[in-house]
């Protein structure tokens, strides 16, 4: 997708978004440059959500105000990586993720240590506690959908319910090479997979698969993080060609 287009795309999508969920936010910005990660050649930022505090009492639209921003070259990047990649489906996973980050700066929520919470999170669904599914969002953002939290790293894939019930496998690059893993039987809200194979013994990877989710229900999981259908599985990975080896 030519930049042209994808500003227009990403400036009608931006439109669609009901207004009450744009409160407190000045507009949309689309740049051309790309945002790779240091050290991860398959990880791009592919967009921020810029906020300033301006000196009050309380939080509101008026003292808290954000201009989300979408990098064209980050997309365009893992578009070359995946010939089957999705623009339509990232730019509003991407808008999705930065109006979460505005509003929960307008809730205050930026009080909270973002990764001190993440790591919280993640102590209470390995001792079988209640947790906040979406934990890993609040670790370590290493762009285009990786983070990682207390050296798990997490690869999240959102995915129409209908386009996930027609696919054999689900396939995902990690660290430059591309890899496959046969399709969960069910997709749920959030289903984290745990990666298995000789590639993925010294470093623990999960594929979180999320439902693509309407704007309604993108802001309600911000509340009320418990009534989101969450699974665990595990599934081996295999490299495109057929090899597990490094």
């Amino acid at each position: 997708m030519k930049f042209d287009e994808f500003e227009r795309r990403a400036r009608e999508v931006f439109e669609e978004i009901p207004a009450d969920f744009k409160e407190g936010i000045d507009g949309l910005e689309v740049r051309r440059e790309a945002v790779p990660h240091a050290t991860l050649p398959d990880v791009f930022t592919l967009g921020m959500c810029h906020t300033e505090e301006h000196l009050s009492s309380y939080g509101s639209p008026e003292t808290t105000r954000s201009v989300i921003v979408l990098y064209w070259g980050s997309f365009r990047g893992l578009a070359d990586l995946d010939p089957e990649f999705d623009w339509e489906g990232e730019i509003w996973e991407t808008l999705t993720h930065e109006l979460r980050h505005h509003l929960e700066s307008l809730a205050g929520d930026d009080a909270l240590e973002d990764v001190d919470y993440a790591a919280d999170e993640l102590f209470n669904r390995q001792e079988g506690l209640e947790f906040d599914p979406w934990y890993y969002q609040r670790g370590e953002d290493l762009g285009g959908g990786a983070y990682a939290v207390e050296g798990t790293y997490y690869l999240e894939q959102v995915w129409r319910a209908r386009d996930f019930e027609r696919a054999e496998h689900i396939e995902f690059a990690w660290r430059g090479k591309a890899y496959r893993i046969p399709r969960p039987a069910e997709l749920g809200d959030v289903n984290f997979v745990l990666l298995l194979g000789p590639d993925f013994e010294d470093e623990p990877v999960e594929l979180v698969l999320v439902r693509r989710r309407s704007w309604s229900e993108a802001v309600k999981h911000i509340a009320r993080p418990e009534e989101a259908k969450v699974l665990e599985s595990e599934a081996e990975a295999e490299s495109v060609d057929g090899r597990t080896d490094s």
